[in-house]
């Protein structure tokens, strides 16, 4: 099925151009209206398709337990910044197994473990078997590993497999 250009889009780029060449002369018209038209139809190929959602309530039950998990380790990362310590906390690098293979999955995934304080996504493995995490404060990399896979691997995969 060939996906038509957004309309808001053309509405868009044509008062952007009026806006930009601060006129509304007859040549500017054309060539805004040109241009509305033009620029959806060359840039729709590189618009990727849209991610099936399904299962509404995990999505709500995962954006509530992300934001709990976010503002909790904000709370300890400001806290363990704020209280001298003998032994700053230690950052490690986490391999963590994956079984999601979407790739609206895989982006949620990445945006999840990167907006959560104390850990950031750092690689992908090419046949997207594992993911390369840098994390402060794990003691047990394995029960990190269950619980990420837990919170935020398995509910992606029900939305999206």
């Amino acid at each position: 099925m060939k996906r038509k250009p957004s309309l808001l889009l053309a509405a868009s780029l044509a008062v952007f151009w009026l806006v930009l060449n601060d006129s509304v002369a007859p040549t500017d018209l054309l060539v805004a209206a040109l241009v509305a038209v033009v620029v959806p139809l060359f840039a729709a190929p590189l618009k990727p398709p849209g991610g099936p959602v399904r299962k509404p309530a995990v999505v709500a039950r995962l954006v509530l337990r992300v934001g709990h998990d976010v503002i909790a380790s904000a709370l300890q990362v400001g806290r363990g910044a704020l209280q001298p310590r003998s032994r700053p906390p230690r950052g490690v690098f986490i391999s963590v197994p994956l079984e999601l293979r979407d790739t609206h999955g895989l982006a949620a995934l990445a945006v999840i473990a990167t907006v959560v304080p104390g850990s950031l996504w750092t690689e992908l493995a090419p046949d997207r078997s594992a993911v390369l995490l840098h994390v402060f404060g794990v003691d047990d990399e394995a029960a990190y590993v269950r619980d990420f896979k837990a919170r935020y691997e398995r509910p992606l995969m029900e939305i999206f497999e």
